[in-house]
């Protein structure tokens, strides 16, 4: 019988030794909608990497000190989300993630290196994708909004083209959280079926106004999605994104929501 309690006591001792060697999960804001999410085995993965926005004062010294990436996320064509990423992609050889259409149009418009796309990554909403041996799944949620492709700057090509329709992210990381990165999006009743496929841990919820839901409705898409978690996004940018982190906050509360918000700060990680 000693023997057997013994046998449970070293047991019960080793779970937090390997709960330390695994890792926790890491996210990091860059300001804007760029996301880098550090999975518990070191995976590497960038959502919507526009490092150099205005709101990143590091902006050039985070982009040129990154040096690994698995994955790059782009749920739209606009600039201001497809960012760095092709900088970022050549650099690190990470492969892209988005809907087929904008992984056409940002490999023959955007300089995306096309060998660094194919079906393995690349889908459709209502897909999933399991990548990197099973460390993450991702499944593709539609937004309300638009996406067209541009080539990058110096070239002499100057004109828009379609970037298929945008979209979010629900990234479910092994031995880690569910999180939903929302796109540029209005609210939109569907968001309520999401959680019956996933439980959401972390929301991220554009907030800005003008071109995307602002903070109130961006509090009824929390009420949808139920998150454990809501962190705000793609407000302050520029002037038009007057959308606060207050009046969510207000907004939020009118409604009684339980999520619990987190204002990050530009550069700060959060563990997960």
């Amino acid at each position: 019988m000693n023997l057997l309690r013994l046998f449970f006591v070293f047991l019960l001792l080793q779970f937090p030794l390997l709960a330390f060697a695994a890792g926790q999960t890491e996210l990091t804001w860059y300001g804007h909608a760029a996301f880098k999410l550090t999975t518990p085995n070191g995976k590497v993965l960038l959502v919507d990497p526009w490092l150099t926005n205005p709101a990143n004062k590091n902006g050039k010294e985070d982009l040129a000190k990154l040096d690994k990436a698995d994955l790059i996320l782009i749920t739209h064509g606009h600039f201001d989300h497809v960012g760095n990423s092709v900088e970022i992609a050549k650099k690190t050889g990470a492969k892209l993630v988005s809907t087929f259409d904008l992984g056409k149009a940002l490999a023959t418009y955007g300089g995306y290196p096309e060998k660094q796309m194919g079906f393995d990554s690349q889908g459709n909403f209502g897909g999933e994708l399991s990548l990197l041996d099973g460390e993450v799944k991702i499944a593709f949620i539609p937004a309300i909004h638009s996406s067209t492709v541009m080539a990058p700057e110096g070239s002499a090509d100057k004109d828009i083209h379609d970037g298929g329709n945008p979209g979010g992210f629900l990234i479910t990381v092994r031995n880690g959280p569910t999180l939903y990165h929302t796109g540029d999006t209005d609210v939109f009743s569907d968001m309520a079926l999401i959680s019956q496929f996933h439980k959401v841990d972390v929301m991220l919820a554009c907030i800005g106004g003008h071109f995307t839901m602002g903070p109130e409705r961006a509090a009824e898409a929390v009420k949808l999605v139920k998150p454990g978690m809501v962190v705000p996004m793609h407000f302050g940018t520029f002037p038009v994104l007057d959308g606060t982190v207050v009046n969510l906050t207000k907004a939020l509360k009118k409604q009684g929501s339980k999520a619990k918000l987190h204002e990050m700060k530009v550069g700060e990680t959060l563990k997960l």
